[in-house]
């Protein structure tokens, strides 16, 4: 159940990564100018106190993080993280493999 549950987040973000390679691709065919949304961007207009608690959370248990990891993937496209994160849902939660010769109770 729970497996089912995390697959499907993984992929409704692969599907979300999806449309913003189309929505970034149609503005490059509308202005002629590569323009990918970055992620900070897009978290910042979806919801701006929630990025402001993250970081501050974020800076009093791991102080250094922020400036090397967070600032990084924040600073990447939406669709690139996005996939990248449905991507590895889908692979952790899998279905397992048929044992051969066991059977499962």
């Amino acid at each position: 159940m729970i497996r089912g549950f995390f697959r499907l987040i993984g992929l409704l973000l692969l599907a979300g990564g999806f449309v913003f390679m189309v929505y970034d691709g149609a503005r490059y065919v509308a202005d002629q100018r590569l323009r990918l949304t970055q992620f900070g961007q897009f978290w910042y207009d979806i919801h701006q106190s929630s990025e402001l608690a993250f970081r501050n959370w974020l800076e009093d248990v791991a102080p250094g993080l922020w400036n090397s990891v967070v600032r990084v993937i924040l600073e990447q496209p939406v669709f690139a993280v996005l996939g990248i994160a449905g991507i590895l849902l889908m692979i952790l939660f899998r279905p397992r493999k048929p044992l051969i010769g066991y059977t499962r109770d």
